[in-house]
């Protein structure tokens, strides 16, 4: 289970408006967490509740910079990403397809 809940954070990641436009800025390349807050119409503290959801679930890395924390997309949790969600659509030829007496 503890897989699944892994796994659930990235999901969780993905299914906002905010993190998602987010994710968008940060195509461009490393942005400061100032640059972020203003296009996005995000407090400081909404800001830091959307990036750490990010940052756990792996799919954006940050970094300190004196006061100031930098983000950026991770490869790592892109690709991450990209094989989950393959992993949990791509239907598994190796089973029969009989799971009841409906012989479905």
């Amino acid at each position: 289970m503890d897989s699944y809940q892994e796994d659930a954070k990235v999901f969780k990641a993905l299914c906002d408006p905010k993190r998602l436009a987010i994710l968008e800025q940060l195509r461009s390349g490393e942005k400061c967490a100032c640059v972020l807050q203003e296009p996005l119409n995000l407090t400081q503290s909404g800001l830091s509740y959307h990036m750490k959801i990010l940052c756990d679930s792996g799919l954006v890395v940050s970094r300190q910079d004196g006061k100031w924390t930098h983000y950026r997309l991770s490869k790592e949790g892109r690709q991450k990403a990209v094989k989950l969600l393959l992993a949990l659509t791509m239907p598994n030829t190796e089973q029969t397809g009989d799971c009841c007496q409906c012989n479905n």
